[in-house]
């Protein structure tokens, strides 16, 4: 029989061990001690500097933050690890020899918001690579061997803010990552700095809102030189965006060969950057936003005449719309002017002024004015070729007949009797003291036969021929001569 002492030492030995048991069930961590190659300090694990070839196992379920950088790891496959790590936030994996990836290494941290590939040998960025990763918030890749990143590497990554990809290879600017309504929507800063960048698309680059060109890092590329390109980051200053105000010496660019510092093109004889204003044609609707560098700050909207817009307010024609911007009903005249929009965000305070030129017509307005231009200048061109035709291409009258019938001295028709003022020259006359030609005076009779009406002769009828008297003989006028004169007054020929 036991003392009742040793009973109960016992008991109290058993109770302390399922209580010990009890706490770490509480707690969802099972008894996985320290890797003998980390340092353990409550959930970080650091297990740096030790020339791992690989990751080791037995990984605590509860680390936030292991550290695997300036190892030999050359491989991070999809079994890295045999643990869920539903509570690791943040994978340092930074100086190692990695090459490979597998698109399934990432499924095992899905909670995962930091992660640090930098400084490897990473050479491609394949399809759906980082689509486990829909919590992460900062990637970085850069100083590796990139040269390829595929369109669909960072799909499912809405949560993404910060993508480091500088001191790579890369050569085609991915413009699916920064184009506004993306698949990385939050994305705010994108370094591509020291690649091989040589073509940049600067007319979507334009269009970005301000806080993503604040974040888009583009010096040590070789850009190809061109006013384009100078305007792009003359307006980027102007704005005074922090990717072109912090590295104003290193952007820069090709041009024969040489380096230029895309602020000094002074041998491409590029325009000055001016602000442009916003124009509008009257009656138009119209939308202004507000273009700061920071999202979320909170804008107020001030008239030309010093008052404040007001949200959406009744019989109002301009309102500002939840996201901030100015929206205009319908556009008038008085309209026009400087608008200034004050924002205020938890950073810093921004304040932008936006001119507004509005055209005294409507946009349909104005191409039917050019249309009735078009046709006045059309019928005007038509009526002098109508002139010239009347000038110079009329039915001819005598030069173009053609081979004249030889007139009859008894049957000359008074049709045509326009006497000729060509002189005769008859060899049967005598050869009298004239002056070259003969005057005759021709008579229209009242009446007599071949007559009409007021003594004026019939077509097709015919004088009696006087007989030759005199010095010359008196002819009757050429039928085909090119009018007539119907006259009772004598005519001196």
């Amino acid at each position: 029989m036991q003392p009742p002492g040793d009973l109960r030492g016992l008991w109290l030995l058993l109770l302390s061990f399922f209580l010990l048991l009890f706490e770490v069930a509480r707690a969802g961590r099972p008894l996985v001690s320290c890797p003998a190659a980390c340092l353990c300090a409550s959930n970080i694990l650091s297990c740096s500097k030790q020339q791992l070839p690989n990751v080791p196992h037995s990984l605590p379920s509860y680390t936030a933050l292991l550290d695997l950088s300036h190892n030999n790891l050359s491989r991070l496959r999809a079994e890295w690890t045999p643990t869920r790590l539903t509570h690791l936030h943040s994978l340092l994996l930074s100086h190692n020899h990695l090459n490979f990836i597998s698109s399934e290494a990432f499924s095992p941290v899905p909670n995962l918001r930091y992660l640090d590939l930098s400084s490897n040998q990473l050479r491609t960025l394949d399809e759906f690579l980082f689509s486990e990763l829909q919590a992460l918030e900062v990637l970085l890749l850069y100083n590796n061997h990139i040269m390829a990143v595929d369109r669909s590497a960072f799909d499912d990554m809405a949560q993404l803010q910060k993508l480091y990809l500088s001191q790579n290879q890369i050569s085609r600017f991915p413009l699916e990552l920064v184009k506004e309504g993306a698949k990385l929507p939050k994305l705010t800063l994108l370094d591509l700095s020291s690649n091989k960048l040589k073509n940049l698309p600067l007319p979507d680059l334009q269009k970005l809102p301000a806080w993503i060109k604040n974040g888009l890092y583009l010096h040590n590329n070789p850009l190809h030189c061109d006013c384009e390109l100078y305007q792009l980051f003359s307006h980027w200053q102007y704005r005074q965006l922090s990717s072109v105000m912090d590295f104003q010496e290193d952007l820069y660019c090709m041009s024969s060969k040489k380096l230029h510092n895309v602020f000094n093109l002074s041998f491409l004889n590029c325009s000055e950057y001016k602000e442009r204003a916003w124009e509008a044609h009257l009656g138009d609707p119209l939308t202004i936003k507000c273009d700061t560098k920071q999202q979320g700050m909170t804008k107020v909207w001030v008239t030309p005449n010093n008052e404040r817009v007001l949200g959406e307010v009744a019989n109002s024609t301009v309102t500002v719309s939840k996201d901030g911007s100015l929206h205009f009903e319908h556009v008038q005249v008085e309209d026009g002017g400087v608008y200034t929009c004050y924002a205020m965000g938890e950073a810093f305070n921004e304040t932008l002024s936006v001119e507004l030129k509005v055209y005294n017509f409507t946009s349909h307005g104005h191409h039917d004015t050019l249309n009735t231009a078009y046709t006045t200048l059309v019928g005007c061109i038509l009526s002098v070729v109508l002139v010239l035709i009347y000038l110079y291409l009329t039915p001819c009258r005598c030069w173009c007949r053609g081979v004249e019938k030889p007139s009859s001295h008894q049957g000359d028709s008074l049709s045509s009797s326009m006497l000729s003022t060509t002189p005769n020259h008859d060899p049967m006359a005598g050869g009298d003291k004239d002056d070259g030609f003969d005057r005759r005076v021709a008579f229209l009779e009242p009446a007599g036969p071949g007559q009409g009406q007021n003594g004026k002769l019939k077509p097709g009828n015919t004088l009696p021929v006087p007989e030759a008297t005199g010095k010359g003989q008196r002819r009757m006028s050429d039928p085909e001569s090119v009018s007539s004169v119907f006259s009772d007054t004598p005519i001196v020929v």
